[in-house]
């Protein structure tokens, strides 16, 4: 999917909106998700972290991989992803502008609205995060 076709999954819009691209990979009877997003250096989020260093926030980071989980579940369009839980994530190396963030992720469990997963976020060939977690899908609104 290009960045338009997310946007008909997606309720993200920029400045917010942090995929360039996800492709769903078919792999060992399950499914996963693979996205992408380039960062180009004048996204809002790197002003003033640092100045003359700057490095993506961990907490955006964890979005990106987000964003790349909800793409899996099909029934999303037009409802809401929220965060309802983040668990054992991990920071291993910083993501910088220039660097193309690869998003792997897969779900877990689905329970009704609620569901899980695990993701991680690599770039340059070394590992960026991990992280476990939940969201649920509320419906869209009537």
């Amino acid at each position: 999917m290009n960045r338009e076709e997310i946007k008909n999954i997606l309720p993200h819009r920029e400045p917010m909106l942090l995929l360039d691209e996800v492709d769903i990979v078919e792999e060992g009877g399950g499914r996963k998700s693979v996205g992408k997003y380039t960062v180009r250096g004048d996204e809002f989020f790197l002003q003033g972290h640092f100045p003359g260093n700057p490095i993506v926030p961990g907490v955006i980071q964890c979005e990106m991989i987000a964003q790349s989980a909800v793409a899996l579940i099909p029934d999303v369009k037009g409802g809401t992803p929220l965060y309802t839980g983040l668990n054992n994530v991990k920071f291993k190396n910083p993501l910088l502008p220039g660097d193309t963030a690869v998003m792997t992720v897969e779900l877990t469990a689905r329970k009704g609205i609620f569901c899980f997963a695990k993701g991680k976020l690599e770039a340059n060939g070394k590992l960026c995060t991990s992280a476990e977690f939940s969201f649920a899908i509320l419906p869209p609104k009537q």
